[in-house]
């Protein structure tokens, strides 16, 4: 299956920019969100084909976003792949018992989500 929607989640503004930047270059149609509660809602209503996600943030971390995104039966084939900050071996771990796919850690070089986007 050929990405084509991605959805992308990060609290920063400017983190934002860059990840829909480098995605955009990659010819998919991205979405946006800000929040780990925006992405569940975009997740059910977009149908993405893959979700990019921060786990720090406000509200709801993407740990939680990503826990109700796998519960849901009409998108728990939507893989998740955290866009972190956090890096070490136990963040890599509790990613996956969350249900993500994968996890780049911030910064980040672009071939590493092209590589991603390509990958599913």
């Amino acid at each position: 299956m050929a990405v084509n929607k991605v959805l992308v989640v990060d609290d920063s503004p400017a983190h934002l920019e860059i990840l829909k930047n480098v995605v955009s270059s990659a010819g998919c149609s991205v979405i946006v969100a800000a929040s780990g509660k925006e992405a569940v809602a975009l997740t059910k209503s977009e149908k993405p084909d893959l979700v990019l996600m921060d786990i720090v943030m406000d509200d709801m971390d993407g740990y939680g976003a990503c826990r109700e995104i796998i519960a849901d039966s009409e998108t728990k084939d939507i893989p998740v792949v955290f866009v972190t900050s956090k890096k070490q071996r136990a963040d890599r771990l509790w990613a996956e018992k969350q249900g993500a796919k994968g996890l780049i850690s911030k910064p980040f070089e672009d071939e590493e989500i092209l590589e991603t986007i390509r990958k599913y």
